[in-house]
């Protein structure tokens, strides 16, 4: 048996309902980087609480090398309440002992910019005390480092420094990291073997996810297994990453051949063109329309605010002595005339107005107290508002900033931002929770919401009820996917037993409830979708159950996520909200960091956005100039750009030319999609025809040359004109 720096010797460790391992050898050398996935509650978490010594096992036996270090990073924080940020995470650090050395600098920057270091732990909110017990961890030095779901409350740009600083956190083959995550990108990027823990065992595997996916379907593979439910989802996934995923286009670690393999009769993950063509019919041409819209934050202290990430990040910046972030998010900062009849106008109390929120309050009082003397209802007994209308200045923070966002039918955007970009607002905005301090939000006739929050109170509500009492208010059959589905059917493939029908909502586990809220919205078939941060309490194979269902449905989804890998997987167009504005990424999440570098270097990556607005003349009727809105109206514009958007030699459209070339990209893409059918079906006939009909041969060459021409000629005017809209 090989000596292992860290090891299980034969254990095994039951809790009262469920066999966790069973005789498991296994351990961590010198130099690892081990990413340790498997389904919730199969024992990820205690595993790591096994080396730790804080579980003991029931049989068998932990072993350890004298003398090594190990830190690990819980889910629940050992943080004292009452001590500082200072006495907690730097632990007693001055200023220019943290400050001085580069490493621990960037550590501090990284994980407490923003956040006073005379807090006190107790005021702070789960994700900065989240950031302060990792910051505490990281400032040491450890042989043996675990951590278990760091990737919780960070945003992107965080949780990418945090992937480059576990890659250079040690030379190569020195120390060891242990990480337990649902974060596949952080996987691939961070992690050179993988374990899985399931069924009692810990399974090895070489390489990071993506060699994992592709040595799980060939270990089915090999065995000769049945066709299961579970593997058909793994060989999916691999398909997607194998097709050319963004995110690690730059760093596969498989074989691309013997991957192609596995996958060859796996189709694509979702059909676009038919899902768009459903859509459009469940929903007409309408959908949301954001025009000139200007949503201005005015905090007050101390007071309840719109969006939590927002209020977070301005009251830490309110206090003394707070750490220099290190990335500003560029803010937009101004201020708007209202016209209102009275303070109670929505357009004011939403935008955080003390004295238009204090009135509102006033005004549901006196409703609600006359309600109850007369007995009569709410909106009769309202009180009248008589005041004369009045122009009220709203200044403060602007979380959007004259945008124009087109979203269409069957549209599947994807929203990326840093914590406090805002983006919370923006949903709320799009469903008409909150009514924008300017402009218009135009909403399809048609539409039905529905918001998968980051929040579980809906479902707690029915927390008494059990699962089958609550399925039982829909109705007894789906189409999905083509198929008539049951409710119960549809439950079991997002991972629930029958057996579990009797069970109350209340009893179930976090990522249950989290499951159980996903059923239950798609149950009440919205044609519109709106998912913030679905990922949250999940683990990877319940991830690619989730995205499997959601391939197949055709309404418009809008998801925000920090998971950079489950928002390129599920969204076709990916989109950041940065400065106050809706940029689209072309290139996908990696065109967000690239931004994101650039301004930390000093830089303003949207230069010459800004000196082309000086030089054009916005026109009656268009929705904004187009040097600063085009990346808004993106959502019109199906296809990111293969040209530099920012060429100043590039015309830009706005206004009508902009939707009229939009439409023309999105039908040069239906044609597009056509003439690879032809080609594809002219080379097959070419191969399959009699050689030496030479006459034949020509004729189809001939055929097949002319489709290839076509296609040239339409991959030419796409190019122009996404540049344009780009």
């Amino acid at each position: 048996m090989p000596t292992y720096d860290l090891g299980l010797e034969h254990v095994s460790l039951a809790f009262a309902t469920k066999n966790i391992f069973t005789d498991v050898t296994q351990g961590v050398f010198e130099g690892d980087r081990i990413g340790i996935v498997g389904k919730n509650g199969d024992g990820k978490s205690t595993l790591l609480h096994l080396f730790k010594g804080t579980q003991e096992p029931d049989s068998g036996r932990v072993t350890m090398r004298n003398g090594l270090t190990f830190g690990m990073l819980d889910q629940r924080d050992p943080l004292d309440d009452n001590a500082t940020v200072r006495e907690a995470a730097l632990e007693g650090r001055e200023d220019y002992e943290w400050a001085a050395e580069t490493k621990s600098r960037e550590i501090v920057e990284a994980l407490l910019g923003g956040i006073s270091l005379d807090a006190k732990i107790g005021s702070l909110s789960g994700g900065q005390r989240r950031r302060a017990d990792l910051a505490r961890l990281l400032l040491k030095d450890w042989d043996i480092l675990a951590l278990d779901e760091p990737t919780n409350h960070l945003d992107v740009v965080t949780i990418h420094w945090l992937a480059e600083h576990l890659k250079n956190r040690w030379p190569s083959g020195q120390g060891a990291l242990l990480l337990v995550t649902h974060d596949r990108w952080f996987l691939d990027e961070v992690c050179e073997s993988m374990w899985e823990v399931h069924d009692g065992v810990i399974d090895p595997f070489e390489g990071g996810y993506s060699a994992y996916m592709l040595q799980r379907v060939e270990r089915d593979r090999q065995a000769d297994v049945r066709e299961t439910k579970r593997r058909n989802l793994a060989r999916k996934e691999l398909a997607w990453l194998t097709r050319g995923a963004r995110a690690r286009s730059t760093k596969q670690k498989f074989h691309v051949k013997a991957a192609r393999e596995l996958i060859a009769d796996v189709p694509p993950v979702r059909n676009t063109l038919e899902l768009k063509q459903m859509a459009t019919s469940r929903l007409g041409k309408q959908v949301v329309d954001l025009i000139d819209v200007t949503q201005i934050f005015e905090h007050a202290q101390g007071e309840a605010d719109i969006d939590p990430d927002v209020a977070e990040m301005e009251a830490s910046a309110s206090r003394v002595d707070v750490v220099p972030a290190m990335y500003a998010e560029p803010q937009a900062h101004g201020s708007i005339e209202v016209a209102v009849d009275d303070l109670t106008d929505p357009r004011l109390v939403d935008a955080g107005v003390p004295e238009a929120r204090q009135a509102a309050e006033q005004a549901a009082r006196q409703a609600e107290e006359q309600t109850q003397e007369s007995g009569a209802d709410a909106d009769d007994a309202a009180p009248e508002v008589t005041s004369a209308a009045q122009k009220v200045t709203v200044t403060g923070r602007k979380i959007l900033d004259d945008v124009t966002w087109l979203i269409g039918p069957g549209d599947r955007f994807g929203i990326v931002g840093a914590n406090g970009a805002g983006k919370s607002t923006l949903l709320k905005i799009l469903d008409g929770t909150i009514t924008p301090t300017a402009g218009h939000v135009n909403i399809g006739k048609t539409v039905k919401f529905a918001v998968l929050s980051q929040r579980l109170d809906e479902l707690e509500k029915l927390g008494k009820y059990k699962i089958k009492e609550v399925l039982s208010r829909y109705k007894p059959s789906y189409i999905v996917d083509g198929k008539e589905t049951t409710p119960g059917q549809m439950m079991e493939r997002l991972g629930f037993e029958s057996a579990q029908l009797m069970t109350p909502i209340k009893d179930l586990s976090g990522g249950q409830k989290r499951r159980m809220q996903l059923l239950l919205i798609l149950l009440d078939e919205p044609n519109v979708l709106i998912m913030d941060e679905p990922g949250n309490d999940l683990d990877t194979d319940m991830l690619a159950v989730m995205e499997d269902l959601l391939d197949t449905w055709p309404g418009t989804l809008i998801v925000v996520s920090h998971d950079r890998y489950l928002l390129e997987r599920v969204t076709d167009q990916q989109f950041a909200l940065i400065g106050g504005k809706i940029r689209h990424l072309p290139g996908g999440v990696q065109d967000y960091l690239d931004m994101t570098e650039a301004i930390k270097n000093g830089k303003d990556p949207f230069a010459d956005e800004k000196s082309g607005k000086n030089c054009k003349t916005r026109k009656n009727g268009d929705a904004g100039d187009s040097a600063t809105t085009a990346p808004s109206v993106g959502g019109a514009a199906s296809s990111p750009s293969t040209g530099d958007s920012s060429s100043a030699s590039t015309p830009k459209l706005t206004g009508k030319a902009f939707h009229d070339a939009s439409k023309r990209v999105s039908a040069i893409e239906r044609k597009l999609a056509k003439l690879e059918e032809q080609k594809a079906d002219l080379e097959a006939q070419m191969a399959a025809h009699d050689p030496s009909d030479y006459e034949g041969l020509g004729k189809l060459n001939e055929q097949l040359q002319a489709v290839m021409d076509e296609s040239e000629s339409l991959e030419m005017e796409w190019m122009e004109l996404s540049e344009q809209l780009e």
